[in-house]
């Protein structure tokens, strides 16, 4: 059955961390792409580089590779995992586009916290859930809380409706194709699935914009801090913890968000949001404590 541990949930936090910082930064040089080849272009770099830095990463593997051949219900899983993948980035893309990041991110966070009340049977992890939910609608800041909501453009809303959608699928299906190969097999599948499915949006929208130096070398580094590195952190995090779990710990997300407007940016953090860091925060350290005395099983596969 395999090797048993207890207490992963620590270990899955720190993998979560790690994702959520290089996915930040990567964010900050994406919105470089944005007035030359659009979010639907910039998508299509990120998951294109993506995808053959994957795929080149796992090329001397093809022992791993010959052995994904045959296992047709496997492969379909990972390709499911693709296009969600794929639809989650594109129309979160295209929510920051029109309306403020803090306020598509706390929309779009309704899919890993809809995960994370749904999977759970105990009051106890559904209060964490809530804290974190609580934390992460603070962090939106004024633009919810402030009566601004009337001035936000209704697209935009419904593509963060819709990101947060393809988040929960997200989590579900990674977890799953996690459990169905071994390293990143699985997610290389997936990113070459997500590929196929955005390029025409990019092409259309960027053109030969997209084969510019100065787009496809900022696309290359924000495929390697937005993609390839989180999503692989949150596979290996996905084989210590459940959905449920996972779903709490992705709070950390917009916490870092903050963060990364604060020290690069320059953008102060009033008292308000300061409550909301520190709820998400509380959330995560009880979710990863009760976890731990709770001995929890998870098999490693």
């Amino acid at each position: 059955m395999g090797n048993f541990r207890t207490g992963n949930t620590s270990k899955a936090g720190f993998l979560v961390a790690g994702g959520a910082i290089s996915t930040q930064f990567g964010a900050a040089f994406a919105t470089r792409l944005f007035h030359s080849i659009g979010p639907t272009g910039a998508v299509s770099l990120r998951i294109g580089f993506a995808a053959l830095a994957l795929l080149v990463v796992n090329l001397p593997n093809r022992d791993k590779l010959a052995k994904v051949q045959g296992r047709g219900r496997d492969i379909w899983v990972a390709i499911a995992f693709g296009v969600v993948l794929g639809a989650m980035n594109l129309t979160f893309y295209e929510a920051i586009a029109r309306i403020p990041l803090g306020v598509a991110v706390t929309i779009e966070f309704v899919g890993p916290l809809g995960v994370t009340i749904g999977g759970s049977r105990r009051l106890m992890d559904l209060a964490w859930a809530a804290l974190a939910g609580i934390g992460v609608a603070l962090l939106a800041g004024r633009g919810l809380l402030g009566g601004e909501i009337r001035h936000l453009n209704l697209l935009g809303v419904g593509y963060a409706l819709l990101s947060g959608l393809c988040w929960a699928g997200y989590i579900l299906l990674n977890s799953a194709s996690g459990r169905r190969f071994r390293g990143t097999t699985g997610l290389s599948i997936a990113m070459v699935a997500a590929t196929i499915v955005i390029l025409p949006f990019g092409i259309v929208r960027g053109g030969w914009h997209l084969l510019s130096l100065d787009s496809l070398w900022v696309g290359f580094l924000v495929a390697l801090l937005s993609s390839a590195l989180p999503y692989s952190l949150e596979m290996y995090a996905l084989k210590r913890v459940t959905s449920r779990a996972f779903g709490i710990l992705l709070s950390l997300e917009p916490v870092f968000a903050a963060l990364a407007g604060l020290l690069v940016l320059g953008q102060r953090l009033d008292m308000v949001e300061v409550a909301a860091l520190v709820m998400v925060i509380v959330a995560n350290l009880g979710s990863a404590w009760f976890d731990s005395n709770r001995s929890a099983i998870v098999v490693d596969i």
